[in-house]
């Protein structure tokens, strides 16, 4: 047995839900497929570097890939939820997210906001501040433009283009530019 492989007392466990055809051969190597399987993901190695004590790799990746789209993982990692909660040794305060691995969408830096939905935020804003709507520091609007049907290929991939329109005020004026950090004569 190899350093970071299952222990017979977690295979124990493991073993009465990982599936067995009920046709033909039994597996003879299911704990080392098993370990092999873990070795690969543990660390991050590509199927053919999977060491030859677990198998052959080609074999771990049938073995994988039939276990995944069967939902056995899913299952297994249920059950072994539910036998760690029925002896009390489950709780929340052990669960931790580690926000270095965690990716927002690449559209989640801005947000489009229906004029409508836009209104009543403003007004829910004027409420719970309780000043007037226009003591309060312009809330720009971003209203998406569709794009053209007659430029559109199959070929290219259309992106979509954020418009900033103010609300109200002198910027609302056409061809009057908003104010940005890198213009110096900004104020």
């Amino acid at each position: 047995m190899a350093r970071f492989d299952v222990t017979d007392a977690e295979w124990a466990l493991i073993e009465p839900y990982l599936p067995v055809a009920a046709t033909g051969p039994l597996p003879r190597r299911m704990r080392d497929q098993f370990n092999g399987i873990l070795w690969r993901f543990r660390t991050g190695s590509g199927w053919r570097d999977v060491p030859e004590r677990y198998g052959p790799w080609s074999t771990l990746y049938s073995r994988f890939n039939g276990w995944a789209k069967a939902g056995v993982f899913h299952g297994l990692m249920d059950a072994l939820i539910a036998e760690a909660a029925s002896r009390g040794q489950v709780g929340l305060e052990v669960v931790s997210v580690d926000s270095t691995i965690v990716r927002a969408h690449q559209e989640s830096a801005g947000l489009a906001v229906a004029g409508e939905t836009l209104d009543a935020l403003e007004q829910a804003l004027t409420e719970e501040k309780g000043a007037p709507l226009p003591e309060q520091p312009p809330v720009l609007r971003v209203m998406r433009r569709r794009s053209h049907p007659a430029r559109t290929t199959r070929t290219t991939r259309t992106r979509r283009r954020a418009r900033i329109v103010p609300p109200h005020g002198d910027a609302a004026r056409p061809g009057h530019r908003l104010p940005s950090l890198a213009d110096p004569e900004a104020g």
